[in-house]
């Protein structure tokens, strides 16, 4: 199995976790009622999903 040969520095590891920062979710409008929802579901305020009503009030 291979091995390191020299330990890595601090820097270098710290240069390697610089992108693991996590992402906000991003919101969209709903089309029909124009509430922030998330993409690729169903709107929580009108229940609407590609432009059809999928959750009644």
């Amino acid at each position: 199995m291979a091995v390191p040969k020299r330990r890595q520095s601090k820097a270098r590891q710290a240069k390697r976790r610089a992108n693991w920062k996590l992402e906000l979710p991003t919101n969209m409008a709903c089309p029909q009622c124009h509430q922030p929802k998330l993409p690729h579901r169903v709107c929580p305020e009108c229940g609407y999903y590609k432009g059809k009503q999928v959750v009644g009030k």
